[in-house]
């Protein structure tokens, strides 16, 4: 039940095979057009492994947005906005520490404070001396604005998508139940009912295709444990004050069923006035009403 690492391959080659294997047998033709423009990045002082390379898809031309996915996830959630805004805007969207596809190197920890290290790396690389914009989903807005109080002068605006972790306290999780909880989560009856719940209308909204995106990353070496790392941690919760001094809008769900109600009405009572209500979406407006969030991403003044 406890996932076990080989410790003697090497895992970005092993994470880049893995990709290559599955490549052909993507369904989605917007999933595959970010598979195209995938790079493999070298961040200083995040693994333990030197060699290790992270991946981020860098695609368009314009001003630079950096794009942060949601929890147990990667950077495919993005597929549809990503048409949207390349357009006008090079974008940025790394598979966050511990997700996706990123290497899980024997001796590397996982947490908080760990994905900010990791985030704050991508800045160094891509920011320079030039802000960019941030947009964040679910566990994603959390970092997001945790990032934006972290690089006043960095990040210009922000916009938030179905902002998850920004009121309450998460548990840390002990040994074994960490490990039985990434263990359950991998379940395909589990998976399957939380790629439905995500959505607004599951039954005209979910198929093969989206099942399919939602556990692509759950064979990368290491998923298991990484994920389990990440719960004794005590994931990323309590993110939503204080506010940032950047430009920011959060675009919700009417119909999410993934944020708790306590958790949306301390966002309500923080936020109420930098909030938009996606009206045709659960958790996923990005996937759900894509337009709409670039067009809200547009009208976003710095």
């Amino acid at each position: 039940m406890i996932q076990k690492v080989n410790k003697n391959i090497d895992k970005t080659d092993a994470n880049k095979a893995y990709i290559n294997e599955i490549q052909d047998k993507i369904i989605d033709k917007q999933a595959n057009t970010l598979f195209k423009d995938l790079k493999w990045i070298q961040l200083d002082n995040i693994s333990s492994d030197k060699s290790d390379l992270f991946p981020i898809v860098l695609t368009g031309k314009g001003e630079r947005i950096l794009l942060i996915h949601g929890f147990d996830s990667c950077f495919l959630e993005y597929r549809r906005l990503t048409p949207f805004l390349k357009k006008n805007n090079k974008l940025i969207i790394p598979d966050l520490y511990g997700f996706g596809f990123c290497p899980r190197s024997s001796g590397n920890q996982y947490g908080f404070k760990y994905l900010m290290r990791h985030l704050n790396s991508v800045l160094d690389c891509f920011s320079k001396n030039q802000p960019l914009g941030v947009i964040g989903a679910s566990m994603g807005g959390a970092l997001a604005l945790e990032l934006a109080r972290q690089n006043p002068k960095r990040i210009n605006k922000l916009l938030l998508l179905s902002p998850a972790g920004l009121a309450g306290k998460n548990p840390k999780i002990p040994w074994p139940f960490n490990h039985l909880g990434a263990f359950f989560l991998s379940q395909p009856f589990v998976r399957r009912g939380l790629c439905r719940q995500a959505f607004a209308d599951p039954t005209n909204s979910v198929g093969a295709a989206e099942e399919q995106i939602a556990s692509i990353h759950l064979k990368v070496p290491g998923w298991q444990s990484s994920l389990a790392d990440f719960a004794a941690d005590g994931g990323v919760s309590d993110c939503g004050l204080p506010k940032p001094t950047q430009p920011l809008k959060i675009i919700l769900g009417k119909y999410d069923r993934i944020i708790p109600k306590n958790e949306k009405e301390e966002t309500n009572r923080n936020y109420n006035s930098s909030i938009e209500i996606a009206s045709n979406s659960g958790h996923l407006p990005h996937l759900e009403e894509p337009k709409l969030v670039a067009e809200a991403w547009e009208k976003l003044e710095k």
